[in-house]
């Protein structure tokens, strides 16, 4: 809780901005929310150590403890919100961003709609990249195999 109201504090004094991606994979809703809050496969498909909590108030870090936050909200197979800091250049030091996915069954398994709010603009284009990179290409290919 101190780290959010910190962060809240942070915001006040730097602007920030968001971004949203949809992201369609070849799997079912509940695969693919599994696979991104499950320890084992997280680490799996980012190819580094993951720890997640498995109920909203639990921390999280994935990437080797490069990311670090606490579950928000979890609905399986629906929803996951989390406050989201990255140990990187150009990240303020108390700063809490938040991420939100929500999955949506199609035709062609889900659709990921994620949104990412409360980034510092000065490093908004790495990080809307960075999801791109280093989440959407290996969980694509791990659950389309």
């Amino acid at each position: 809780m101190i780290a959010i109201f910190a962060s809240l504090i942070t915001r006040c004094y730097m602007k920030t901005k968001q971004f949203s991606q949809k992201v369609i994979f070849k799997a079912l809703p509940e695969d693919v929310y599994n696979t991104l809050i499950d320890s084992k496969n997280h680490s799996a498909f980012t190819g580094t150590k993951a720890v997640i909590g498995k109920k909203a108030g639990d921390k999280y870090s994935a990437y080797d403890g490069y990311i670090e936050g606490v579950n928000i909200e979890l609905i399986p197979g629906k929803k996951i919100v989390q406050t989201w800091k990255a140990y990187d250049e150009g990240w303020p030091e108390k700063h809490y961003s938040t991420i939100e996915f929500v999955f949506k069954k199609t035709k062609e398994g889900t659709e990921l709609q994620f949104t990412h709010s409360d980034i510092p603009v000065d490093v908004k284009a790495d990080y809307e990249q960075g999801w791109k990179d280093y989440y959407w290409k290996p969980l694509k290919a791990m659950l389309e195999k």
